[in-house]
């Protein structure tokens, strides 16, 4: 019998969500474990009750934004976000968890993890972000590639 590890099994959580966002530019999925056990799911996407971007609708879009830039003006949550709002939803601890990203979290996701005590970042797809890296470094929180 071949099982996939944990990593490969909560990366692949994390793609499955991503196949869920709305975003016209970039599809992200989060998922947050502690103990093996899946405590939340996100993925990137206008609030509830807001209608999902189209390619006429969405600002960076409409602007020719580049990626990584002006992240500010977006409508859209981020996976991480996501993740991170729903478990506090729904009253669940993520303190000294971990996160499955399917794309490296930009510096407002890595203040987030930082302080609701994710102790660990395991991403697929990296991102260039360097201050989040060093955000994240600075705060102790580990850093880890997952290859699937």
């Amino acid at each position: 019998m071949n099982r996939p590890t944990w990593d490969e099994y909560f990366g692949n959580i994390a793609i499955l969500a991503s196949m869920r966002s709305t975003c016209i530019r970039r599809k992200v999925g989060a998922a947050i474990v502690r103990e093996n056990t899946l405590l939340s799911t996100g993925y990137n996407g206008v609030p509830h009750d807001i209608n999902h971007c189209t390619a006429e609708s969405c600002i960076r879009n409409v602007k020719n934004i580049p990626s990584g830039t002006q992240l500010d003006i977006c409508l859209g949550l981020h996976a991480e976000q996501n993740a991170i709002i729903h478990a506090a939803k729904n009253g669940v601890n993520i303190k000294d968890s971990v996160i499955y990203c399917t794309t490296f979290p930009c510096l407002t996701c890595a203040k987030m993890i930082i302080n609701c005590g994710i102790k660990e970042v395991i991403f697929i797809n990296d991102y260039e972000d360097d201050n989040s890296k060093k955000m994240l470094a600075l705060a102790g929180v580990k850093i880890r590639k997952l290859v699937i």
